[in-house]
C-alpha cells in the first residue's frame, strides 16, 4: 500500500482532497481516487486536485472528479488551489498565475476572498430547456420558481443522462431569481449528485443573469455559501475579465494509505 499526504480544502462547501505533487509522482489510479473521495471509506470530497510544477506559470492544477476521472476546470477548486499554493510559498505576494486543463488562470488573494479569473465566454445558447454555455466546464442554466422544493439530484440526473447530454455529460444549475441576488443549486457530472456549491456553475448563472438585466458584480447564494461574479461586456454576448470571488479554507491535513 502507498501512503499519501493530503490536505482537505473547501470553498463554499465544495470540498477537495489536495495533494502537493511538485515532485511529479504518478497520479493515483481511478479506483484509488474514488476511494480517497468516498465519504464513508476515504477522506471524503467532491474531487481531488494535484498541485504540480509548470514551465509556463507558477504551477499547474490537475483536477479529478470524485468518480476518479480527470475533468475540465473547477472554479471552487481553482480558488482552493490558489490558497493551497500560497500555503506552500509557491508564489510571492498575493497574485499568481497557473495552468489548468482549460488554459491559463489568474488568482488574486484579497483578505479572506480569492478572486479567480475565469476563461472568456463568447457563446450562450438558449432553447426550451435552458441556457447552455461553457465556463471551463459545460453548464446548463435552468430557471425555476421554487428552488427549495426541487429534487435537484432527480431532476439533474434526468437532464444529464438524457439523449442530448448522456455521452459527454453536463452540469445542471437550477436558479431562482431574487431581487438583489440569485439562489443556485447545482447537479454536478462526475459527482453525479448535488454539491453544496459549484464555481464554474455560478459563473455560468451570473453570465446568464447579465443577459436578464443583472449588473456586475452578480451576487449568488448557494447551499454552501455566498459567491460573487464580476465581468466586463459591451454587448452581453461576449464576456471577458470574468472573476469568481469567494472564500477558500483548509479544513484539515493528514496521511492515508491506498
Amino acid at each position: 500500500m502507498n501512503s499519501i499526504r493530503f490536505w482537505k480544502y473547501q470553498g463554499t462547501g465544495n470540498d477537495f482532497v489536495m495533494i502537493d505533487n511538485r515532485a511529479g509522482l504518478p497520479h493515483a489510479s481511478e479506483s484509488e481516487i474514488k476511494k480517497l473521495c468516498d465519504r464513508r471509506f476515504g477522506i471524503g470530497a467532491d474531487g481531488l486536485i494535484y498541485l504540480e510544477k509548470s514551465g509556463e506559470a507558477d504551477f499547474r492544477m490537475v483536477y479529478f472528479n470524485s468518480d476518479g476521472r480527470e475533468s475540465t476546470f473547477c472554479g471552487n477548486g481553482g480558488r482552493c488551489i490558489v490558497a493551497f499554493a500560497k500555503q506552500f510559498g509557491v508564489f510571492e505576494g498575493n497574485e499568481t498565475h497557473f495552468v489548468a486543463k482549460d488554459g491559463l488562470h489568474e488568482g488574486i488573494i484579497k483578505g479572506a476572498q480569492i478572486h479567480l479569473k475565469m476563461r472568456d465566454v463568447t457563446d450562450i445558447r438558449k432553447d426550451d430547456l435552458g441556457y447552455e454555455l461553457f465556463t471551463g466546464s459545460p453548464h446548463l442554466v435552468v430557471l425555476v420558481d421554487d428552488l427549495h422544493a426541487l429534487d435537484v439530484k432527480r431532476e439533474g440526473t434526468k437532464i444529464r443522462y438524457s439523449d442530448r447530454f448522456a455521452k459527454e455529460g453536463i452540469n445542471v444549475n437550477f436558479v431562482q431569481r431574487a431581487e438583489n441576488e440569485l439562489l443556485v443549486r447545482t447537479y454536478e457530472r462526475g459527482v453525479e449528485d448535488e454539491t453544496l456549491s459549484c464555481g464554474t456553475g455560478v459563473t455560468a448563472v451570473a453570465l446568464v443573469a447579465a443577459t436578464l438585466g443583472y449588473k456586475s458584480p452578480v451576487h449568488l447564494k448557494t447551499p454552501g455559501g455566498d459567491l460573487s461574479v464580476s465581468y466586463q461586456s459591451t454587448d452581453l454576448k461576449k464576456f471577458s475579465d470574468i472573476f469568481l470571488i469567494g472564500p477558500a479554507e483548509m479544513v484539515f491535513e493528514g496521511e492515508i494509505e491506498v
